[in-house]
């Protein structure tokens, strides 16, 4: 795949500095930190390597990426391993798109606290869909569904909202069937809306009063009781919104669905257009007039304002596994489900013992190591480069703390502090080698050229 001609990284480089100029007084530490590794993400500064043709001598250089999940360019492996795992836990029966939506009056109080409000987002929309389908008068059984959190709209306007993906039928509460879901719908829009409504205000509503949600800047008003009962209230009279679509046929649609709403951040390089004069122009979609392609243009600072509304807090899961799909049960469920439905067991994975004792079959020629120029000879490896700040890293003499030398009461421990080179001792070269990762036979470990962000 080609690189498209203008990335966010190019934005970040060229207007990073004026965002936190402006805004760097309400930054978080973690906006700080994806705009830094963006910034970065395939240039020199976080090393790389140099790859020859053992053909026709032709050399590539390759920067390495900073693996941040805000990162455009960072996800096509991240999200080919997933669906490569989830690709053996697909039932052979229809799939169906629900989408859950907050509605915009809640924007600012998730932005303030975007953990709890986003933990009780996911809690309420699988608390909505075990309720009613475990409802007897809806479908009875036990359901599982994956549940993914996006936080952007098209124009990258926030817009919290959880996509699922469930199949169209669950497991009887009593194990003894697998009940299927009507032709043409799922469950009940009108009763997923109004339990999902129902359930996301009486917590939202607790965790206001434990104090796990704080009020600051536009939302302080609604620290008063007599305000946060009015601004419930009106919450409770407006529709949320739940969309779903009918279900899906076949496995590979399946797969497509999981490919777009898995690892996608709030903007893909593919749809800017340009980058001038202060401005960012890119492409989004009006689902209002016919899913039209429409063009916008935006002031770069407040481009990256908008980018960086997505950020989610360090650690938080944005991707979640339900019912018989959750982690720690769909070793066990699964295969249940698929002997309620009379399908074949899937087959033993590549490390059994069975493909264990086979001998090794010769690797194949992947296309990442075939050359682009003569796609005859493969690409080999000559030097490797470590980022920059390892650079520094290793240069340093290292600290090193002994804590060997104790009084003769032994009640109170004198760390010993010294200063040693890198290959004095082994435990040094030790973490020598940690830094600067495990060395490959023909590579030469040196500084990275200077030069322009590679290809991605």
């Amino acid at each position: 795949m080609t690189r498209p001609p203008l990335e966010v990284a190019d934005i970040v480089r060229q207007y990073g500095d004026a965002y936190l100029a402006r805004y760097g007084a309400v930054t978080s530490t973690t906006q700080r930190r994806v705009l830094h590794a963006i910034g970065q993400c395939r240039t020199a500064s976080l090393g790389g390597h140099k790859a020859q043709c053992d053909h026709c001598g032709h050399e590539e250089i390759s920067y390495n990426s900073c693996r941040n999940r805000h990162c455009p360019k960072c996800q096509g492996s991240a999200q080919a391993a997933w669906l490569a795992a989830r690709e053996r836990e697909l039932l052979e029966v229809p799939y169906c798109h629900v989408v859950f939506t907050l509605p915009s009056q809640l924007s600012a109080l998730a932005l303030q606290n975007p953990r709890p409000v986003y933990t009780l987002l996911f809690q309420a929309v699988a608390e909505t869909l075990h309720t009613i389908a475990r409802d007897p008068k809806h479908l009875g059984a036990e359901i599982g569904f994956l549940g993914v959190l996006h936080t952007w709209g098209q124009q990258l306007h926030h817009h919290p909202h959880v996509h699922c993906l469930v199949p169209a039928g669950g497991r009887a509460v009593d194990g003894t069937a697998w009940l299927p879901c009507p032709r043409h719908f799922f469950l009940p829009v009108t009763v997923r809306s109004r339990c999902f409504r129902r359930t996301f205000l009486a917590a939202l509503s607790h965790a206001a009063a434990q104090g796990v949600v704080g009020f600051h800047g536009k939302c302080q008003a609604l620290a008063s009781p007599t305000a946060w009962r009015q601004f419930v209230a009106a919450l409770r009279q407006t529709e949320w919104v739940v969309y779903a679509k009918r279900p899906l046929a076949g496995p590979q649609q399946i797969l497509q669905y999981l490919a777009r709403y898995t690892h996608r951040v709030a903007i893909s390089n593919r749809r800017l257009l340009a980058c001038e004069d202060g401005t960012v122009t890119f492409r989004w979609k009006d689902y209002q007039r016919g899913n039209r392609q429409r063009t916008l243009r935006l002031d770069a600072v407040e481009f990256l304002r908008r980018f960086l509304l997505h950020v989610l807090p360090r650690g938080f899961q944005r991707l979640r596994h339900y019912g018989f799909l959750a982690n720690g049960i769909r070793q066990v469920k699964l295969p249940l489900c698929r002997r309620l439905l009379g399908q074949a067991a899937l087959p033993a994975c590549d490390g059994s013992p069975a493909r264990a004792s086979a001998p090794p079959a010769s690797p194949p020629l992947r296309s990442s190591d075939a050359c682009p120029a003569c796609h005859f000879g493969r690409m080999h490896v000559q030097e490797t480069w470590f980022p920059q700040a390892m650079a520094r890293e290793i240069s340093r003499p290292l600290l090193v703390f002994d804590t060997s030398s104790r009084r003769e009461d032994k009640r109170e421990a004198v760390p010993c502090i010294s200063r040693l080179s890198p290959d004095s001792t082994r435990a040094s070269r030790d973490v020598r080698h940690r830094l600067i990762g495990r060395r490959k036979t023909g590579c030469v470990l040196s500084p990275p050229p200077s030069g322009q962000p590679c290809a991605a």
